[in-house]
């Protein structure tokens, strides 16, 4: 015998089905806010710092997005160096936060640089691979079983000798010129990371400046610029802790972000003049 089905039934049943299709679409799109795949000009703009690839999209969709694990590692590596040298609280030197440039400075900003590299953003997988690579130096440098300053005494002591400044300071004058070119370059990026790459330019000539003047026996203007080289970090991990907020406020989809201030769409890229040049 055939079932009768009655009207109301049938509205029933077509109500369920509406609300079976709108828990699944809920649920997909809470896992993909959940794992970072949503990859829209917007988020892409915020959560990378290389302008826009759309050939990278597909393979960026299946992975989570590398930059806020490496600014993580910048802001908790960063931050209590600047501090030290500017000794607030009668904080001073690397050896106390020497633990954090190894894991933090070194291992996530690595790490992170590798993510970006296999995503195929070259700017910022760079940018990465650099700095981690400058706080592995400084750790290294500041652990006493590599010998890099004991070797320039002859009691095997930690003291920092006039020849080791000197000589150590070449390495700040360097890594402030690399520092440069990312700042030219982060022109096409965003605001914040003019922000972050102009103090971090600026930390590194002054660095270099005090190692200099201590090295020549000018203690004092050597704790100054010290001091400022501090300075310049600090903003430059202040601008770091916003964008990671901004990152963050995005990728678990809340109500309201903070900007970035977006550049690359004022500074236009030359592939794309010479497309509408034609």
């Amino acid at each position: 015998m055939l079932q009768n089905t009655s009207p109301a039934s049938n509205a029933t049943e077509t109500q369920c089905a509406k609300n079976e299709f709108h828990c699944d679409a809920t649920e997909i799109s809470l896992k993909d806010i959940l794992s970072s795949k949503n990859t829209s000009p917007e988020l892409h703009a915020r959560l990378n710092i290389s302008p826009r690839n759309e050939d990278r999209d597909r393979l960026g969709s299946k992975f989570g997005n590398p930059a806020p694990v490496g600014m993580l590692g910048l802001c908790i590596a960063l931050t209590p160096i600047s501090i030290e040298l500017m000794g607030w609280r009668g904080a001073s030197g690397f050896p106390a936060t020497n633990g954090a440039n190894y894991a933090f400075g070194g291992l996530l900003m690595i790490l992170s640089g590798i993510g970006e590299f296999i995503l195929g953003n070259t700017f910022p997988s760079v940018v990465f691979f650099a700095y981690g690579a400058n706080f592995l130096t400084l750790a290294t440098t500041h652990t006493p079983s590599f010998a890099a300053i004991s070797s320039y005494t002859t009691d095997g002591s930690q003291n920092q000798t006039p020849e080791f400044l000197a000589s150590f300071g070449y390495y700040f004058l360097f890594m402030g010129l690399l520092s440069m070119i990312f700042l030219i370059c982060s022109f096409r990026t965003n605001a914040v990371f003019v922000v972050v790459f102009t103090g971090v330019t600026f930390g590194f000539a002054l660095a270099t400046g005090s190692l200099w003047n201590i090295a020549n026996g000018n203690a004092a203007r050597g704790q100054q610029l010290l001091e400022g080289a501090g300075g310049c970090w600090f903003v430059a991990s202040i601008a770091a802790w916003y964008f990671l907020l901004s990152v963050m406020m995005i990728v678990v989809d809340m109500p309201f972000t903070v900007p970035v201030f977006d550049l690359s769409t004022i500074i236009k890229g030359g592939s794309e003049k010479r497309l509408h040049s034609v």
